[in-house]
């Protein structure tokens, strides 16, 4: 067993850098074995004492023999210029493509080392930015639930003293009691529109076909830009995480829309593939995105949370596209007992 052990021990792991040293080796020893071949079997020969006419010859061998190696070398080393370039395209929030080169011959090991690296960058990525979103989802709801519950319940107090005040004022005083009421009133709509924007209690509720209706609805009343939705009633109940994902996009593209976009019209539409939902927000406003703000870095984080594939086309001719094309994963149907 020791014999074994020491032969195993011995024995050089074969490493992508001792890969590309016998490579280089390997095709400068062919190249220079062929060039002294040639010159050998050629009828030109060099004199002890060189004469003018056979410099010429050696000139001529030597670039023969320096192009050849030159070829060699950058037709071996072209993949290493194609990683380079798969390294510089690699956005953190986008999804970044696998490089594929199986006929890369000793590179291969250093190209499967790149996209493992890939895989666990993502992983990781993945993994924080579902932490970081979680613990935001849960702070809006809590905020939300206290804008209700706390917030809410004092304000409807208040407007129910109010009205009881309205009552019992005098006739002079009447009118400026009553605009105080309906300040408190609006008060009170505006806060639990903040709660609704929060956490829709309609997506937990309902599903996705109710919250992204009630969403146009609300953008349509609050913003004055007509939404021309097409919802997929056949949308059956999908995992929560697909849905909130879904309904957020939704949300900050129309957002987007009202901030920065100037458009007149907007359209919705909510698709189910079978396989994949997809979600399409189209506006005619002014187009030509160039950098991309917060809120698209949040909507590609979300989007790679659940496997998703996020577009954004906004030509400089004006219109901005946002599509949203995710996994339909479906929420498991629990069985009622009986």
């Amino acid at each position: 067993m020791k014999p074994l052990a020491g032969m195993g021990a011995g024995r050089v792991r074969r490493t992508p850098v001792t890969a590309l040293f016998w490579r280089i080796c390997l095709l400068n020893g062919v190249v220079f074995t062929l060039g002294t071949l040639i010159l050998a079997l050629s009828p030109a020969t060099v004199s002890a004492r060189l004469r003018l006419t056979e410099v010429p010859v050696l000139v001529i061998g030597l670039a023969v023999i320096l192009t050849a190696n030159a070829v060699a070398l950058r037709t071996s080393l072209a993949p290493l210029d194609e990683l380079v370039g798969a390294m510089r395209r690699v956005d953190p929030p986008r999804r970044a493509a696998r490089f594929d080169r199986r006929a890369s011959g000793d590179f291969h090991r250093l190209i499967e080392t790149f996209n493992a690296m890939l895989d666990r960058l993502e992983t990781e990525r993945s993994a924080a930015g579902a932490m970081a979103l979680a613990a935001q989802e849960g702070e809006r709801q809590r905020i939300a639930r206290e804008l209700h519950d706390e917030i809410g319940q004092s304000l409807t107090v208040a407007l129910l003293r109010l009205k009881r005040v309205v009552d019992r004022a005098p006739e002079g005083l009447r009118d400026e009691v009553a605009d105080a009421r309906e300040t408190v009133r609006g008060c009170l709509e505006e806060v639990r529109g903040i709660a609704s924007r929060l956490r829709p209690d309609v997506l937990d509720d309902l599903g996705l076909h109710s919250a992204v209706t009630a969403l146009c609805h609300e953008f349509t009343r609050s913003a004055g830009i007509s939404v021309h939705r097409e919802v997929d009633p056949s949308i059956s109940r999908l995992d929560p995480d697909v849905e909130l994902v879904c309904y957020r996009i939704a949300q900050e593209s129309l957002t987007n829309v009202l901030r920065h976009a100037g458009a007149s019209e907007v359209s919705l539409r909510l698709v189910d593939r079978g396989d994949t939902v997809v979600l399409r927000v189209r506006d005619d406003g002014r187009g030509g995105v160039a950098t991309e703000g917060a809120g698209i870095r949040g909507m590609r984080e979300r989007a790679m949370l659940v496997d998703a594939t996020l577009t954004i086309t906004s030509p400089e001719t004006g219109g901005t596209t946002v599509e949203l094309v995710v996994p339909a994963r479906r929420r498991a149907r629990v069985e009622e007992p009986v």
